[in-house]
């Protein structure tokens, strides 16, 4: 039987403003198995990078908890603090540090370690994202996709339980974010880690994740494997969001396909 690493049970997340309270999440359910790959699908303003927040440890919970094994990260009444939860997080910018090398990036997080093993996990990281030539170069003689590799690799150094991934690939081209998603799914299955993932790009979502929740106004309508998505969906919403996606992604082919041809 497949263990549960990640539980969020009946989590609700507001914001305080000079109006008042405003609501964002509403009484949300779901789990994560270890070693699987979640995925938060959903529009801009729907709350899935709250939820990430509220994961990570950025974000205090109204009501409900969040639970990382048989840790009770999160409550109204606890709250674990974000270095202390034994979670990783690659950011939507990747947030590299400019004036350290790839090498440096890598071992940032790795600062309370004994030289020789540090040094041995930034070794295995940089052959396992594919980058053991360009240790010594800086984030700006990087492309997109390799700065996107080393963000990844900083996450995963001090050996997160689970790691958080904050629209991975919103700054990267089509091509490069289609190649770079599959590449994340093997670097994490081949690893063992459990990664929960938030993105407004059904593609990406369905290249990554093993079990899918698609959002709408601060409600996951259903957390299913991609196949089910497609297949069954539970809501008329869930269905036209897919089917919208789907037309959208064979329209933005046609397009470049359309380009190509006319050069």
């Amino acid at each position: 039987m497949t263990e549960e690493l990640l539980r969020l049970q009946q989590v609700s997340l507001a914001y305080d403003t000079p109006e008042g309270v405003v609501p964002v999440v509403n009484d949300l359910n779901l789990s994560v198995n270890r070693g699987h790959i979640g995925c938060l699908l959903g529009s801009s303003g729907c709350g899935k990078t709250t939820i990430l927040r509220a994961v990570a440890g950025f974000e205090p919970l109204r009501a409900g908890s969040i639970h990382l094994g048989d840790r009770l990260i999160s409550s109204p009444g606890q709250l674990i603090e974000p270095q202390d939860r034994h979670v990783g997080m690659m950011f939507q910018d990747y947030a590299l540090f400019p004036h350290l090398n790839v090498e440096g990036n890598i071992a940032f997080g790795l600062r309370r370690w004994e030289k020789a093993r540090r040094q041995q996990r930034v070794d295995e990281l940089l052959d396992l994202v594919g980058l053991d030539d360009a240790r010594h170069r800086f984030p700006h003689e990087l492309s997109g996709g390799q700065q996107q590799r080393v963000a990844l690799a900083r996450a995963l150094a001090p050996e997160p339980e689970l790691l958080l991934l904050d629209e991975p690939f919103s700054n990267l081209d089509v091509d490069t974010r289609e190649r770079l998603a599959f590449e994340l799914r093997d670097i994490l299955k081949k690893t063992g880690h459990t990664a929960l993932l938030v993105t407004h790009n059904q593609a990406e979502a369905f290249a990554i994740a093993d079990r899918i929740g698609v959002m709408n106004d601060g409600k996951i309508l259903q957390w299913d494997t991609p196949y089910a998505l497609h297949h069954a969906p539970a809501t008329p919403f869930v269905a036209d969001f897919v089917k919208r996606e789907v037309l959208m992604a064979q329209r933005a082919q046609a397009y470049l396909r359309g380009l190509a041809a006319a050069e």
